[in-house]
């Protein structure tokens, strides 16, 4: 009998909500750390299940986030048991905390962890704290608040940072964490893995393979129309309707879409620091893991 799923925790989110979950075949559960290239995957799923770039309701609503704490678990129950179609369902948990159920798909997308971290670092001042402690019913921190850091210094103490990987999944133990169990986990026949970069270089190529690996039929003629509204720069023009923010935790929805590059981080780090990356990263993943994650030979 397989193991239990492991319970992740935090302010806001709650894998236990996966608990009972009624799959349907086919469903795709896409799991991914904090911007890493998650309302990307939806698009590209929405795109893909639903064939038309003019999507019938904002994304959050055709691709709810099931683990946040902030709508009640029945209610988000409630609205994929109304879909019609192939549901598409996003998570911030790694594979080990959700049921793996052989009916649906699990797709995890995995970014440079230096380059998640530095977009990680301008959604935190994107976020509008007080409505997100407003919907979850977490108090107001006490005293004045703290002067916040540059992305310059605050960098190389992420990269520092010693604790627990599954208490902490934005870290960079949590990422290697999150990546390495889908790692372990990348021949299993409806897992599958996708790079953030080649997202990027090969837009067109990776839609085509994640459609012929979950069965999604697209008539030729539609594709280059779905490629180019699954861009970076069409969603970022779309910010209103493709934005996680349906109860408004955001202050300004396309600046949630910022950047979309690669290589900022490293840009940001002396040789020292890079160096000590590096080092950090080694003992947190395997060789293989992050030849493919870090695209060395590239």
């Amino acid at each position: 009998m397989p193991a239990s799923p492991h319970r992740y925790r935090s302010a806001d989110e709650d894998s236990a909500r996966w608990t009972g979950f009624p799959f349907r075949t086919g469903d795709i559960v896409i799991s991914t750390r904090s911007k890493s290239g998650t309302t990307w995957m939806q698009m590209i799923c929405a795109l893909l299940v639903l064939g038309t770039p003019e999507l019938p309701a904002p994304l959050t609503e055709l691709s709810p986030w099931l683990d946040w704490l902030v709508e009640p678990r029945d209610e988000v129950y409630r609205r994929l048991a109304a879909q019609p179609h192939r549901r598409f369902i996003k998570t911030h948990t790694p594979l080990d905390g959700v049921p793996l159920d052989p009916r649906a798909h699990y797709v995890v997308v995995a970014r440079h962890p230096l380059d998640m971290a530095v977009s990680l670092y301008h959604q935190a001042g994107n976020l509008d704290r007080e409505r997100l402690r407003e919907l979850t019913g977490q108090a107001a921190p006490a005293g004045p608040p703290r002067p916040r850091p540059s992305v310059q210094q605050w960098l190389p103490s992420w990269v520092d940072q010693d604790v627990d990987p599954r208490a902490e999944l934005d870290s960079l133990p949590g990422v290697m964490w999150h990546l390495g169990d889908a790692w372990a986990r990348r021949h299993e026949p409806n897992v599958e893995l996708v790079h953030y970069d080649d997202l990027r270089t090969d837009l067109a190529g990776q839609m085509r393979r994640l459609a012929d690996r979950w069965g999604l039929a697209v008539p030729e003629r539609r594709w280059p129309e779905l490629v180019e509204a699954a861009t970076f720069d069409r969603m970022r023009e779309r910010a209103d309707r493709l934005a996680p923010d349906r109860l408004g935790v955001l202050r300004d929805r396309r600046a949630f879409f910022r950047r979309g590059g690669s290589g900022q981080g490293r840009e940001l780090l002396d040789e020292a620091a890079l160096a000590r990356y590096r080092t950090r990263a080694a003992a947190l993943a395997p060789p293989d893991l992050l030849a493919w994650l870090h695209r060395d030979a590239r």
